[in-house]
């Protein structure tokens, strides 16, 4: 194993909240961090910058449905944890070619596995009681909810789009190498992340980088759709609290507690972005809201119960919406370099997800 401190894998470690995590984690100085991405569209190398040269930090460009690879990287860093965050991730995109998020999700996380049990396998009785790895899900599994009532670790399964479908069945397959193999297993489902170096295809990101610059800031149908938002930062603390503390086989939801409509939010950014640049010709930027037609399958609701993380592993969110959406709108204005390099490619911030 290079290096002297253990290593810890990280895949998808230049996505949105692998790259939080990935930071989190060098700073800490405990372990090897090694960041595995496929650099998709999604995986941004810009969001590591700070800590890509780190001496406690390798980067490996893999896919996680390549199992030789994957096995190479079992072999040569003999992980402690494994932190498996690669998946397509928009709902928009698994409407328009599902079959990548069946690929990627389901295939990938299931050869993860197999590769993951190989190498336990190998392992001392000793080095195997100290292996883990946390497999990343959504709340999406669960499907819509009503106006009351939140998802719990135990709600019923009812994904209702391509990308839910493809995660539900990545988490099934976890709790089967779980109880059939006795591979040292945990699950987490969060709510909506949101936070700086997110993607622009997703809701905050891309209505902060069109009101800035007077786009329009198209919302779903009446914009009642209701998101349970959770900072990314508090997130991936719960993610190691869940990787250090939770018991193996066990799920922990993680939400921020901080329900809002899909119009509060964007009725939330133009304020702000309203007050941060005052000098914008097209303020107030609530003139560019437009309508639009609602995506197919549209899930109304989703909400969190966070009770069991709290209550076992002493988490609580730090951020209320209203700080982290502050502190997110100035990451963008202060970093508009990373912003023209992540939409330089084919995405331009049009609408996806339509049928036709």
């Amino acid at each position: 194993m290079p290096g002297s401190k253990q290593a810890v894998l990280v895949t998808g470690g230049a996505g949105f909240i692998g790259n939080c995590l990935v930071r989190q984690l060098v700073a800490q100085g405990e372990y090897q961090v090694v960041t595995v991405d496929k650099l998709t569209y999604a995986g941004n190398l810009d969001s590591l910058a700070e800590v890509f040269d780190a001496p406690n930090h390798d980067f490996v460009e893999a896919d996680i449905c390549d199992s030789t690879a994957m096995q190479s990287l079992f072999e040569k860093y003999q992980p402690v944890q494994v932190y498996h965050l690669a998946a397509e991730s928009h709902v928009d995109r698994s409407i328009e070619g599902p079959g990548d998020f069946l690929q990627t999700n389901v295939v990938g996380t299931f050869v993860l596995l197999q590769q993951a049990l190989a190498y336990c396998n190998g392992l001392s009785s000793e080095r195997r009681e100290s292996f883990r790895m946390l497999h990343i899900s959504t709340d999406e599994v669960f499907g819509s909810l009503g106006p009351e009532g939140l998802f719990t670790e135990d709600s019923p399964y009812r994904p209702r789009s391509p990308y839910s479908a493809s995660k539900a069945a990545s988490d099934h397959f976890v709790r089967a190498f779980f109880h059939t193999y006795d591979l040292p297993l945990l699950i987490t489902n969060c709510s909506n992340n949101y936070g700086p170096n997110q993607f622009p295809e997703k809701l905050i990101p891309l209505m902060i980088l069109n009101a800035l610059e007077g786009k329009p800031l198209p919302v779903y149908g009446d914009g009642s759709n209701v998101r349970d938002w959770l900072f990314v930062e508090d997130h991936c603390r719960a993610l190691q609290l869940v990787m250090q503390g939770g018991v193996l086989g066990e799920t922990y939801n993680i939400g921020g507690s901080c329900e809002r409509t899909n119009m509060e939010v964007v009725n939330a950014i133009c304020s702000t972005v309203d007050e941060f640049e005052p000098e914008l010709v097209h303020r107030p930027c609530t003139s560019l809201i437009t309508s639009v037609s609602d995506r197919p399958g549209h899930d109304h609701r989703y909400a969190i119960d966070s009770s069991k993380i709290q209550q076992s592993l002493g988490w609580q969110p730090e951020f209320d919406f209203e700080a982290g959406l502050t502190k997110t709108i100035q990451w963008y204005l202060d970093n508009p370099e990373w912003v023209a390099r992540v939409t330089s490619g084919g995405y331009r911030r049009e609408r996806l997800g339509l049928l036709s």
